[in-house]
């Protein structure tokens, strides 16, 4: 498939399908964009050009699914920029056990194959490690979410071929928190068992995940429209106990979108902290 076998009327169609599906705004010429999200798929299902993957995705839920993992689908890494996962050990959770004797819950939105949650998980169990009795086997819960059932798979097995597993992991995190198998890198057990998985759509409603101290929500509201951002940031304040803390990408801000958090600065980021 070509970049210019996309007319202009089957890419409106398609910019409207993928924001009233998913919430993920395209922008004008990004035709490339589309084709190398889909190429592949069109191949394996035998679809010689745009116009007839329109044609077809309109009466196949199977194949829209197909289309909607590939659009929304993103390249993830452990740990990735750091920061947001220090703070967790060094900051968040030694506040929040000041403050309360409950188990602690943090929400990974957007969570893709899982490494968001696995990697806030290896930053859970350092802290015990450091910090011996401060924490019982169920003092943390997290919940991993993500608009993508395929995905969602691949991350309840927690099992990682070799660069997918080494990408932004220290070796020696890598030997200390997986078990090499046959099928590449699991994840241990220990760390497993903190993290469940559940599919949710942003732009729906998400009350019933209940409620969390601290919710990662990073590099997804740049792909939003100005008025979903300030209808999802609205809706995670409400599902955040009071002082409860938003993690956001690092290009990201709730800057005119939202004035339920205060903006707190920590080393080389920011997070942000529910009003109360």
């Amino acid at each position: 498939m070509a970049a210019e076998a996309i007319t202009t009327d089957d890419y409106d169609a398609f910019r409207i399908f993928l924001e009233d599906a998913s919430g993920i705004v395209l922008g004008d010429n990004k035709q490339y964009l589309v084709t190398s999200r889909l190429t592949r798929l069109m191949t394996d299902n035998e679809i010689v050009d745009f116009g007839s993957l329109m044609g077809r995705m309109k009466s196949d839920q199977r194949l829209r699914q197909r289309i909607m993992d590939a659009m929304t689908t993103n390249e993830t890494s452990w740990f990735r920029d750091c920061y947001p996962f220090d703070i967790l050990k060094e900051k968040l959770l030694p506040e929040i056990l000041k403050k309360q004797k409950r188990t602690i819950r943090i929400w990974s939105a957007a969570c893709s194959t899982g490494q968001e949650p696995y990697s806030l998980s290896m930053m859970v169990q350092e802290y015990q490690q450091s910090n011996p009795g401060s924490l019982t086997v169920d003092s943390v819960q997290i919940i991993g979410t993500d608009i993508s059932p395929r995905v969602l798979e691949l991350a309840k097995l927690g099992c990682y071929e070799g660069t997918a597993v080494s990408r932004g992991l220290a070796p020696e995190r890598q030997k200390r928190f997986f078990k090499e198998t046959e099928n590449g890198w699991a994840v241990g057990a220990d760390i497993q068992k903190i993290v469940s998985f559940r599919e949710l759509n942003l732009m729906k409603n998400f009350s019933l995940v209940g409620r969390f101290d601290i919710i990662y929500c990073r590099n997804v509201l740049i792909y939003f429209s100005t008025e979903l951002k300030k209808d999802i940031l609205s809706r995670m304040s409400k599902c955040l106990n009071p002082g409860g803390y938003l993690v956001l990408g690092g290009s990201e801000s709730i800057s005119n979108y939202s004035d339920d958090y205060n903006l707190i600065r920590w080393k080389n980021g920011v997070i942000y902290q529910l009003k109360q």
